[in-house]
């Protein structure tokens, strides 16, 4: 059994109000509305979502081409070698290259290794070219008005070099989401050694890495002392300036947790007060009266992550145009006891095909994620060893 799990016999873990980990990763990306799209060049369309079907421009290609290195032949040979650029005659031949126009009156294109030239004559023994062999004929590939990549796909390299090839310069995708990042914590540091009761900053270096791998744009990051009036002036800030403020720590109620007055100062609307998981449970999203959404991640390394990967990376789809993140599955390789009334998040290795548990996977260890394959979603009556558990997929692997 994996230790630190309790067996479903204690107290609910889940705060009146609280939704369960499958209804905030639900409601994350419900809450969002895609960003408007703009057109951008092809190089810049990479990696972002196509808000407009790709319809060819012309035929693909768009004139008959040589396949083939080698010689445009008209008829059957032996063939007068000829000077290109004229139209060819029964008997004649002139060179030609791959993706070479096809001379008017071509019959075939003859392979250059299988060719004797003779004298200006063209003989050959290999059979070749049978009427219209290694011609590229006009439309292909793509007839003009043919669509050939749908709205909706992340464009990849391949995408750009089709839409050049279709006649494109610009593709219209949708916006990229901007985050910004608000650091709380008097006892935080960010370089060195920390002193006994301070803590080294894990997040300045770590968060905006990680958006963007989500396609997101991070724009500033600052950190402000354990006050409330700090709080509301930096979640405050660069108001229109961004989509999304990411904020970490002081999601608890003592004296010195100050994120949940300043979203009730700031008029916020709760849309995730708080999620049915472990760690990470004090997990808050709320929006703005400008619009912006801000998540609110606990101050515990590992628990903020997974606060990332069931808020922030739906709500960041979301904003981008993308589909919902969808859900892996594995096998388990232990039992795996569960947590009354939550999801236990759990990095994993896979260990000849099962995923095995890290022992690393405290609220404030980084260890166990930091070699993980992904996450298991332990479901709170737990798991038996050989059961099939859903996973999340970590975006760095």
């Amino acid at each position: 059994m994996t230790a630190g799990l309790t067996n479903g016999t204690q107290r609910t873990d889940v705060a009146i109000g609280r939704l369960s980990w499958h209804e905030a990763r639900a409601a994350a990306f419900a809450a969002a509305s895609t960003l408007p799209s703009k057109r951008v060049d092809l190089a810049d369309a990479i990696g972002r979502v196509l808000a407009e079907d790709v319809l060819a421009l012309h035929d693909v290609p768009h004139y008959a081409s040589s396949a083939m290195d080698g010689w445009a032949v008209c008829g059957d040979g032996p063939w007068r070698i000829v000077a290109g650029g004229i139209p060819l005659g029964d008997g004649t031949a002139t060179a030609i290259v791959t993706g070479g126009l096809i001379p008017s009156g071509t019959s075939g294109v003859l392979r250059r290794e299988n060719a004797i030239v003779d004298r200006g004559v063209l003989t050959t023994e290999s059979g070749e070219p049978s009427p219209g062999q290694h011609i590229r004929l006009p439309g292909r590939e793509a007839l003009r008005h043919e669509r050939v990549i749908a709205a909706g796909v992340t464009v990849n390299p391949a995408h750009v070099a089709l839409a050049a090839g279709c006649g494109y310069d610009t593709l219209a995708v949708f916006g990229r989401p901007r985050v910004a990042f608000v650091f709380t914590g008097d006892e935080v540091v960010e370089r060195g050694i920390p002193a006994p009761g301070m803590v080294r900053d894990s997040f300045g270096p770590q968060l905006p890495a990680l958006l963007r791998m989500f396609g997101a744009v991070p724009t500033s990051s600052r950190r402000v002392l354990d006050s409330l009036a700090d709080t509301v002036a930096a979640i405050g800030a660069d108001s229109g300036a961004g989509e999304v403020v990411i904020t970490t720590g002081g999601t608890g109620d003592s004296a010195v947790d100050h994120i949940r007055p300043a979203l009730a100062e700031m008029d916020a609307r709760m849309l995730v007060d708080g999620i049915g998981m472990r760690p990470g449970g004090p997990t808050m999203l709320a929006q703005l009266p400008d619009g912006r959404y801000v998540v609110a991640l606990p101050g515990n390394p590992l628990a903020a992550i997974m606060g990332v990967l069931t808020v922030v990376a739906p709500l960041i789809a979301g904003l981008a145009g993308r589909r919902e993140p969808t859900l892996g599955s594995a096998m388990s390789a232990e039992d795996l006891l569960g947590k009354d009334g939550v999801s236990v998040l759990m990095p994993y290795r896979l260990v000849a095909g099962e995923a095995v548990v890290d022992a690393w996977h405290g609220s404030a260890m980084m260890r166990g994620l930091a070699q993980a394959d992904g996450v298991l979603v332990v479901p709170a009556d737990g798991a038996e060893k050989g059961d099939v558990v859903e996973t999340v997929a970590l975006p760095w692997n």
